[in-house]
């Protein structure tokens, strides 16, 4: 598969210190990569600076077009889109306007586009339809999850970055939004997953990287990487030399 993504030499710095250094990965066309780490370890600095929302020196390829200095929208018109991990909803609109805003750049297409989009998104989260006068703010965690997905899927991205999709959620609830990133896929939505919920993230992904205070320290297929000792010791909870197939 092509790289639809192409990062290299990523480095974000805050003053002196450096939260990220010298970070190369890719994300294949149709896959989802996952980055998986500790807090802290500059999995939200990467996803940021990425999406054009932090200043760094090395370079962005989207479709083998360098994004370096281009502004954040001008990334998600291209097809580039990010759920932060903080959601960041309108609290006071309702659901359905938080969606609409999601298409905000689409705003000289078709009407009937726009509504085929909300369908779609109502299809993957029937209860998103259920709330749709509802006031965001009013919402579940798990609810304010499926609107924050729902409202970057609005802008029909080829590339979706997710930062901790899974913080603060119930098992079951993180289960819900698993299925549908790996439903995503399956649509041809390429995906960039950071995730500190290591055994999620593997079990979908197509291919891993360990980021470790601030650098990228493994890499593998996804299902190479789970069996890695040092990653089924420290992220997947289990012994060394008990990484589970």
């Amino acid at each position: 598969m092509s790289a639809l993504l192409e990062v290299r030499d990523l480095t974000v710095a805050y003053g002196k210190v450096e939260a990220l250094r010298h970070a190369s990965l890719a994300v294949a066309e149709g896959a989802i990569a996952t980055v998986i780490g500790p807090n802290g370890a500059g999995k939200t600095t990467l996803l940021c600076a990425i999406m054009g929302l932090l200043p760094a020196s090395g370079s962005v390829r989207y479709r083998d077009r360098p994004l370096d200095g281009m502004p954040a929208e001008d990334r998600v018109a291209l097809g580039v889109s990010m759920v932060a991990e903080r959601r960041e909803l309108f609290a006071e609109l309702s659901v359905e306007d938080n969606l609409r805003l999601g298409a905000f750049h689409r705003r000289g297409e078709p009407a009937r586009a726009i509504e085929a989009s909300l369908a779609d998104v109502y299809a993957l989260f029937p209860r998103l339809k259920e709330r749709a006068r509802q006031l965001a703010g009013t919402l579940s965690g798990g609810e304010r999850q499926m609107l924050a997905l729902g409202r970057a899927l609005m802008a029909r991205p080829r590339l979706l970055l997710l930062d901790e999709p899974s913080l603060g959620l119930a098992p079951r609830i993180v289960r819900d939004i698993f299925r549908v990133i790996a439903e995503l896929k399956r649509t041809g939505v390429s995906i960039l997953l950071v995730e500190q919920n290591a055994r999620a993230a593997l079990q979908i992904a197509d291919y891993g990287y360990v980021l470790e205070t601030g650098d990228l320290v493994l890499e593998g297929p996804a299902p190479e990487l789970a069996a890695n000792p040092r990653v089924a010791e420290t992220y997947l909870g289990l012994g060394a030399g008990r990484a589970q197939p």
